[in-house]
């Protein structure tokens, strides 16, 4: 399968996954360090030239430290196999984990790892390591040559994925995977049941009924991370009150969470609760879509790293398809807008030994053999261009699907990147209203008041989007 000719116009965002404020002050990310200046390259005399434009030294290092979530770590064995072809005389010290913040952040701020993976619940705040200075501006990776196709790094990325990791000017973050979210379903059940997954509110309200009937759960969720039902609710934000509602909320703009549309978004979700239409108990991430899997429940919200997370439970028959967020119906300014972008994010430490390697390493990782293999290994494409063209699998198929029939504009949230504590707040409002404990017009009130605290606050470094 391959991306769609018009994907290159669209505007693209990752999977946001951030999780939890850092342990320790932000100013204290590089205080550790004498001057707090960054480290030296171990191989900063070497020769740079097209084909080692970063000048990478041959007997010298690289530590690599991948998240090992939901798609896996193979991959990364494969790049490190991809990166050794081209630089055999260079050592790749792989490893993985999912306690990233736990086990990196406190290395930032002496001899840190040279590439760090920064994603999962265990996640450093972004913001902060930009702000402090504490990672390395990659636009030099984006000028450098292709690993293995023509012109530059920048020119093999799916659109949005610069865009997404640029903070305050710069491009800092590699994100290596394209992801699409949305209800996923079992479709050989649906065919022998005769139904229609729904595209409203309105129309899974009419199913769920007949869902119940069969002894199923109409939906489940991770009610653990708040960041997982969160995408969800801003999904239908967007697309109930449009682009610029979600873009003036992103800026902090005065009374912006109470403008028209954002209420009747949190109001369905609400009501979804409200009739018990949710899985009981307090599932995470594995176990709610285990609950999904083993058939006692319809539908559940994930990104497209859920089949490779599942991978070993997968029931024999079970048609694994994505579909859309629901949207309301008729009055929606942005109904058909989907969920989609690039994701799991990448980073260089400002004081990594050696930083040249990184950048090489990461050339390799966006390469077209490396992200082919991602999308092979993992069944979610990688944000380089064309990464899913040769492979062959129905949940992968889907969101290609459903990716080519969507506008122009692709959901992208901001406001979880710029702000941590307004990033927890929206965790924990999105983890109360789905349980039941919070209603609509109070989960608005509280985000109002939260981005009012971050927006008065002349002691946060403030952030803009524009599109």
């Amino acid at each position: 399968m391959s991306v769609t000719p018009d994907l290159n116009r669209r505007t693209l965002l990752r999977r946001a996954a951030a999780a939890g404020l850092l342990t320790v002050p932000a100013a204290g990310l590089l205080s550790a360090c004498a001057g707090s200046e960054p480290a030296q390259d171990d191989n900063s005399g070497a020769a740079k030239s097209k084909d080692n434009p970063f000048g990478v030294q041959d007997g010298s290092s690289v530590k690599v430290v991948i998240f090992n979530g939901g798609l896996g770590d193979q991959w990364a064995k494969e790049d490190e196999a991809v990166f050794k072809a081209k630089r055999p005389n260079v050592t790749v010290n792989l490893s993985s984990t999912q306690k990233i913040k736990t086990e990196e952040q406190p290395k930032m701020a002496t001899q840190p790892s040279d590439v760090v993976m920064n994603s999962g619940a265990d996640i450093m705040d972004i913001s902060t390591l930009v702000n402090e200075g504490a990672i390395e501006p990659l636009e030099d990776l984006l000028a450098a040559p292709a690993w293995d196709s023509e012109g530059a790094v920048a020119d093999t990325l799916l659109p949005g994925t610069i865009e997404k990791g640029t903070f305050q000017g710069k491009f800092y973050v590699v994100h290596v995977a394209y992801t699409v979210w949305g209800n996923w379903y079992n479709a050989a059940l649906f065919e022998k049941e005769g139904w229609q997954p729904p595209k409203t509110f309105d129309e899974f309200f009419a199913l769920a009924p007949k869902i119940k009937a069969k002894g199923m759960a109409p939906y489940v969720y991770d009610a653990v991370h708040g960041y997982y039902p969160r995408w969800a609710l801003m999904a239908t934000i967007w697309k109930s009150a449009g682009k610029q509602a979600v873009i003036d909320i992103d800026n902090l703009k005065e009374n912006a969470w109470k403008a028209d549309g954002v209420l009747p978004a949190l109001e369905a979700w609400e009501k979804l609760v409200k009739d018990k239409l949710l899985l009981p108990g307090q599932l995470d991430h594995t176990q709610s879509q285990q609950a999904w899997l083993d058939g006692k429940a319809a539908f559940v919200q994930v990104g497209t790293w859920l089949k490779n997370e599942m991978a070993e439970t997968i029931p024999p028959g079970f048609e694994m398809k994505l579909s859309d967020y629901w949207s309301l119906g008729a009055g929606d300014k942005a109904p058909n807008d989907v969920y989609a972008g690039a994701g799991e994010g990448i980073v260089v430490p400002s004081r990594a030994p050696n930083k040249a390697a990184a950048k090489e390493f990461l050339r390799a990782v966006l390469s077209k053999e490396g992200s082919a293999k991602f999308a092979e290994l993992t069944k979610s494409l990688a944000s380089t261009k064309g990464s899913g063209d040769n492979v062959q699998d129905s949940a992968l198929t889907s969101a290609n699907e459903l990716m080519s029939n969507a506008p122009e504009d692709l959901i992208l949230v901001k406001f979880w990147d710029f702000y941590a504590d307004l990033d927890k707040e929206s965790q924990n409002l999105s983890a109360e209203l789905m349980a039941g404990r919070l209603t609509a017009q109070q989960f608005v009130d509280g985000m109002q008041g939260a981005a009012d605290k971050v927006a008065s606050d002349s002691s946060i470094k403030k952030q803009t989007r524009s599109a």
